[in-house]
């Protein structure tokens, strides 16, 4: 019995992949479940695993690009093939160097060949050489390290360059005094982590605020559709990952209807998935609004690319302690820069301002303002 191995469902408006490694070549014999094929999509990277266990035969090869639903290949169950300690090396084959044949001299020959005869020899050889070599690889240098471009990573950059030439990217800044929330975590971290499970970090006080500060401004929810503008009553927010293979936006759905510990709780989930490269592609789309906190790499201020389609994306950065004026004297106050960027053709700048103004009051006083609502 012959087992089809196909490319599965890789997400909603995702058709196609690419084949990025072939982990166990043809005629080799496999368990049921054990990974085969790599495939590699615009969103994240999918293993294609074993559904039975017998000889596998792969139709495809690597950077094929392939269709869902598409065979890959094939296992023959009934085959018997031996154990994996057991499975023979593939023999190199070495051809030996052919003995170029001697020249004889015959009778009536030339013993010496003439200028123009050598010339012409030579010139014939040069040709040859040219239609058997083959196109060299650009080779490294002791100062340089050449590595392919995954397929994500060049999708990444691709809208990258597309988000700079296809909206009207502006940025606005302010800053935050995290006092009250630093505060607020080191009381109640003990309890909270008993309670829930989980620990209480910053991300969930910056969704929070991001959705009380979307209520008031909507049109930073929204993306525009050809000659439409199209504002989401929902909020699902994307928090930028940093991963081994490129940035990636997991996102958290109906973030208005969960609490604290909900949040802290995927986010956990997020973060060891991004680590162990088994984010689903499910969990990649669907987001309104993006955070992305470079202050974990001591990012003191930057500006956020927008994810498209959407309209806003905030820039979280480093806690820097810093002298500040409160009712007109100076004290020491942990500061955070706020970075917005925006789409301009959706978003006016004072709805942008205002909504920057809205997250300083919300994170400055987050009991009254996110724990209590």
């Amino acid at each position: 019995m012959k087992k089809e191995v196909k490319v599965p469902s890789l997400g909603e408006s995702i058709t196609e992949a690419t084949v990025s490694n072939i982990l166990k070549t043809s005629g080799s014999y496999v368990e049921m479940d054990e990974e085969i094929i790599e495939l590699e999509t615009d969103k994240v990277n999918q293993t294609i695993n074993a559904p039975e266990s017998g000889v596998l035969t792969v139709n495809v090869k690597v950077d094929d690009v392939v269709k869902v639903g598409q065979v890959l290949g094939e296992i023959d169950t009934e085959a018997k093939g031996p154990k994996k300690e057991e499975q023979p090396k593939e023999e190199v084959k070495r051809e030996k160097p052919k003995e170029e044949p001697e020249k004889k001299l015959q009778s009536g020959a030339k013993i010496r060949e003439t200028e123009e005869d050598f010339l012409q020899s030579i010139g014939s050889e040069q040709k040859e050489e040219a239609k058997e070599k083959p196109v060299e690889q650009k080779k490294e240098s002791k100062n340089e390290k050449r590595t392919r471009m995954s397929k994500l990573r060049r999708v990444i950059a691709q809208k990258l360059v597309e988000v700079k030439n296809q909206t009207a990217m502006l940025t606005t800044f302010n800053e935050v005094d995290m006092k009250e929330i630093i505060d607020f975590r080191k009381n109640e971290q003990e309890s909270f982590q008993k309670k829930h499970g989980v620990k209480l970090g910053f991300m969930s006080f910056f969704i929070k605020a991001a959705v009380k500060a979307l209520e008031q401004y909507p049109e930073i929810n929204g993306y525009i559709e050809g000659e439409e503008i199209v504002v989401r009553k929902y909020y699902n927010i994307g928090v930028a990952v940093g991963t081994e293979k490129g940035l990636m936006v997991p996102v958290i759905n109906d973030c208005d209807k969960k609490s604290f510990a909900e949040i802290e709780k995927e986010l956990k989930v997020f973060a060891e998935k991004a680590r162990e490269g088994s984010l689903s592609i499910d969990s990649l789309q669907g987001g309104g609004f993006t955070i992305s906190n470079g202050g974990v790499y001591g990012s003191m201020l930057s500006t956020p690319i927008l994810n498209p389609p959407q309209s806003g994306i905030l820039g979280m950065h480093a806690i820097q302690k810093r002298a500040v004026v409160i009712e007109d004297e100076i004290v020491i106050r942990p500061m955070m820069y706020l970075a917005l960027s925006y789409d301009h053709r959706i978003v006016d700048g004072k709805e942008a301002i205002g909504f920057l103004v809205q997250m300083k009051n919300y994170l400055e006083d987050p009991v009254r303002q996110l724990v209590d609502s």
